[in-house]
């Protein structure tokens, strides 16, 4: 994909600094660290997400699916 806009956008320095220290030590680009998280941003922000549209197509096919009467029996079922 081609570079060709750029963003400017306002922060407060204490974050900017934190964030440049943690990629600098990571050795990673801090344009990209952004790039990235946009991409997962979009890819959360999809209605329905990638998770959520295959746990309704699983639902409909009567797959995996749980009943439970509290939280806890719930959360049993699934292993957590």
């Amino acid at each position: 994909m081609t570079k060709e806009v750029q963003m400017s956008i306002k922060m407060e320095s204490e974050l900017r600094d934190e964030f440049m220290a943690i990629a600098t030590e990571r050795h990673r680009p801090a344009a990209q660290i952004i790039r990235d998280l946009m991409r997962l941003y979009i890819a959360q922000s999809r209605v329905p997400n990638p998770l959520t549209a295959k746990t309704i197509t699983q639902s409909r096919k009567g797959e995996d699916v749980f009943t439970a009467k509290s939280a806890s029996q719930l959360f049993e079922q699934l292993g957590i």
